[in-house]
């Protein structure tokens, strides 16, 4: 009962349209999706056939998230809104979590997928851990305690402790002070010297380096009238990659802090 009671808090505290109790608990599918699974996880624990998945399979039909039986989800858990909400078999969630619609806890792609039954495949989510809408949370990796995953993003790598990951794929742009919980940007001043490339970026980078190579060539050349006009328009536009190079690498004022 006491974690029941803390499931309605949960609600109560992160979401600012809830009321009442009576109303949360009436009216709010995460809430109803959670209540199920803590049936479901109880029964798959215990060895009962079938009956678990169709107990989830219930509660996917009538609040729009799929949760799997064998999923273990501490206390406090919130699913905002919740449609779409997929958590696969072997996540491992944390107290205080907060997912949000859209959201997936899943597998990361495999040629052979029966090499992975009976195996860790899922994500684990620590403790105090917000992921937000539409955000892709693959593999058997850990989000680390009161890490933020923004919207869009796809995670497919380990995230640290206090901080913010946004991004495909994920990188991590904020960190926080576990203490004063004051943050700090992450420098990206170099925004292709990551592990996995951004393909935006690497356009950039590729059309940054020919314009540079053409403005020397053309540099080169006897300073007729039509070789310096090219050298002006050449140099205009390596300005203009450049500057869109320097906006690139800054985390944007809509980036979660």
């Amino acid at each position: 009962m006491r974690t029941l009671r803390e499931d309605v808090q949960a609600v109560i505290d992160r979401d600012p349209a809830a009321r009442s109790r009576v109303e949360v608990i009436l009216t709010t599918p995460g809430l109803h999706a959670i209540w199920i699974h803590r049936v479901s996880h109880v029964l798959f624990s215990n060895g009962v056939p079938i009956l678990p998945r169709l107990v989830a399979h219930f509660a996917r039909f009538i609040t729009g998230i799929e949760i799997h039986p064998g999923a273990r989800i501490g206390r406090g858990f919130f699913i905002d809104h919740g449609m779409g909400v997929v958590i696969g078999e072997t996540a491992e969630i944390g107290n205080n979590v907060t997912l949000y619609q859209g959201v997936t806890l899943g597998i990361y792609h495999t040629s052979n997928v029966t090499q992975l039954r009976g195996t860790k495949r899922h994500p684990t989510l620590r403790d105090g851990v917000t992921v937000t809408v539409g955000a892709k949370i693959l593999g058997a990796i850990t989000v680390g305690e009161h890490a933020i995953v923004g919207a869009g993003s796809v995670v497919t790598k380990d995230v640290p402790p206090h901080t913010t990951v946004v991004g495909v794929p994920g990188r991590v742009v904020v960190e926080r002070d576990p203490t004063t919980g004051l943050a700090r940007r992450v420098d990206r001043a170099s925004p292709w010297s990551v592990d996995l490339p951004d393909p935006v970026l690497e356009v950039i980078r590729c059309l940054h380096e020919k314009v540079l190579e053409l403005d020397a060539r053309i540099s080169a050349l006897d300073g007729g009238a039509e070789a310096k006009d090219l050298v002006r328009e050449i140099g205009d536009l390596r300005d203009q990659v450049t500057r869109l190079v320097g906006v690139a690498a800054e985390p944007s004022e809509s980036d979660p802090a």
